[in-house]
Formats: structure tokens, C-alpha cells, sequence
């Protein structure tokens, strides 16, 4: 398989959105059409901190991630946060995921982040295989409060 990662662009978005769509059903949630809109207008926003890559094979996109930069009480510089990471499951086991993440670590450099960190349900035992090759379990448990 002979795939380019690159930025997502304006244009994408309607070979995006099924993307978008397939890891919305993954994880079970169903987001807003608002909240899809805004996401993909982030993207382009230079004020924004969110950014997205595609991997195109041909004129097909067979995978998507999102990652964004922030601060933190521990470190001078920003943190990279790996938010969704996603793949046409007709490209899954063919590099695809892990040449997407190697990618967000490259733009972290270039940023001057020191981390890229993501979360992954701990049933996803298919993309933990792959994430336990590319960078190491941190130990911390994740607490949330829905407001």
C-alpha cells in the first residue's frame, strides 16, 4: 500500500467526514453536527491549537488524526495531545495508524513539545497492541465529571 501523510486541506472534508463518522461509531457516540462543523473549521484557524493529517492513498483518505498543543504546570514548553486517530478499516494492519502517529510526533518536534500522550479505551485491544510498539503505557488512570 502506497499512502502520503499530509494536513487535511479544505477540500477533505467530504472524504473526512466518513472518517470522522467511523470513529464516532467506534467509540459509540454521536456528535452534534455543531460540533463536527466547529472541529473541521479549527482546523483551519490559525488561532487554534488543533490540527489534523490525513493518509491518502491515491485519491482515497484511509486515515485521519487529530492532535492539539497545550500547556502545562510541569514543562516550559507545549504538550502534544493525540485526541482521535482513525483508519478505514479496509487499510488496518497495513501502517497506516502507526504512520500517522510518527507523524504527529514530528510536528510536535517541530513545535517544540517534549510529550505526545493519547487515550484509548482499555477494551481497544487491536490499536493497544499497536500504541504498546510506538511509545510507553504511563500508569495513570483517567477521572472524568460530566458537567
Amino acid at each position: 500500500m502506497a499512502f502520503v501523510i499530509r494536513p487535511v486541506k479544505p477540500a477533505d472534508r467530504p472524504r473526512w467526514e466518513p472518517l470522522w463518522k467511523g470513529y464516532q461509531t467506534f467509540y459509540k457516540v454521536d456528535l452534534p453536527a455543531e460540533v463536527t462543523d466547529l472541529t473541521w473549521r479549527r482546523f483551519f484557524d490559525g488561532l487554534e491549537p488543533v490540527h489534523a493529517l490525513a493518509a491518502e492513498e491515491g485519491e482515497t483518505l484511509i486515515g485521519v488524526v487529530h492532535y492539539l498543543f497545550h500547556r502545562s504546570t510541569w514543562m516550559i514548553g507545549p504538550i502534544c495531545y493525540l485526541q482521535d486517530l482513525f483508519t478505514a478499516e479496509s487499510a488496518r494492519g497495513k501502517g497506516v495508524g502507526g504512520a500517522l502517529i510518527e507523524a504527529v510526533y514530528k510536528e510536535a518536534a517541530a513545535a517544540g513539545a517534549s510529550r505526545v500522550y493519547w487515550h484509548t479505551h482499555e477494551t481497544n485491544a487491536t490499536a493497544r497492541s499497536l500504541y504498546d510498539k510506538v511509545a510507553k503505557l504511563s500508569g495513570f488512570l483517567q477521572y472524568r465529571k460530566e458537567l
